[in-house]
């Protein structure tokens, strides 16, 4: 039969952006996800926790160490930005505040001690962002993008550094199976222009760090479980605004987590699941 002439135009896949922290919310619980990112006025949240207010303090003091001359990061100087950058949201009282702000100043000395600091940093929380498709040669099926500690340049690559300050000390498969690090080495080689493979946990309070040189395959297959999830948040948050209902499309997954989760007074579910934790009891020993 012949052609009537017409020509019908093929709209374009629409692109999901996607970030690591995004991503690992959904999997962790749907429906933290949408409380988190969807929902709005954003629902009723817990206080600030401990760990975390540790976490930022080191990040940040590391972050300034980083940003002034070689000759100034000094074990001194890095224990002058933990004091500078503290707060005690979170801890129990002030003497256990005081308790773990001297642990960090000594995390962080003994980190510049023991560790090469005289190379500037390419990116110190540099955002990353680049389309990408799991499959080679074919067009962008979604947007990834987020914020890395610490990008390194090391001869002709570059290096993620994430740093840690949990209970425990990471390894090799920690490194290698962290869908964040590798979501960030694709994004860095793709906004910088440089080879990315290697990343690496750099954990403060044991000095560990741990290390894993990703391989093309090992990325693409990061980016294809990036990509299934992507779909799926796609999918919901698309039904979820037709007028379909948040509970299904984000159901509740509830377990221990759900002592320390941040919408846990939002969510009658979760307080059933697991007692409440006190904002300190996640600290690093």
């Amino acid at each position: 039969m012949e052609q009537l002439g017409f020509e019908f135009a093929v709209e374009p896949r629409r692109l999901t952006k996607v970030s690591p922290a995004r991503l690992a919310t959904f999997a962790d619980c749907p429906r933290r996800y949408r409380l988190t990112y969807l929902d709005r006025p954003t629902p009723t949240r817990t206080g600030p926790w401990a760990h975390s207010t540790l976490g930022a303090v080191v990040h940040n003091a590391l972050r300034a160490l980083f940003e002034l001359p070689p000759e100034r990061r000094t074990p001194v100087r890095a224990a002058q930005l933990v004091s500078e950058h503290w707060q005690d949201a979170g801890f129990a009282d002030a003497e256990q505040a005081a308790t773990y702000r001297d642990r960090a100043k000594t995390w962080v000395m003994e980190y510049v001690e023991h560790n090469d600091v005289s190379s500037t940093p390419i990116g110190l929380e540099r955002w990353v962002s680049a389309p990408v498709n799991p499959e080679p040669g074919q067009p962008p099926s979604m947007i990834i993008e987020g914020r890395a500690d610490r990008i390194d340049e090391r001869g002709a690559e570059l290096v993620i550094v994430d740093y840690k300050t949990g209970r425990r000390a990471p390894d090799e498969y920690e490194a290698r199976s962290s869908q964040a690090l590798a979501m960030y080495a694709v994004a860095a080689a793709r906004t910088l222009r440089r080879p990315c493979r290697r990343v690496e946990l750099h954990h403060l309070p044991t000095g560990t760090v741990a290390a894993a040189e990703h391989t093309t395959d090992t990325l693409r297959r990061h980016l294809s479980r990036a990509e299934e999830t992507a779909e799926d948040v796609r999918l919901a948050t698309d039904t979820l605004a037709a007028g379909g209902d948040g509970d299904v499309l984000f159901p509740v997954n509830t377990g221990t987590r759900c002592s320390w989760c941040d919408f846990r007074p939002s969510c009658p579910e979760g307080q059933q699941a697991a007692p409440q934790a006190k904002p300190w009891e996640l600290l690093a020993p």
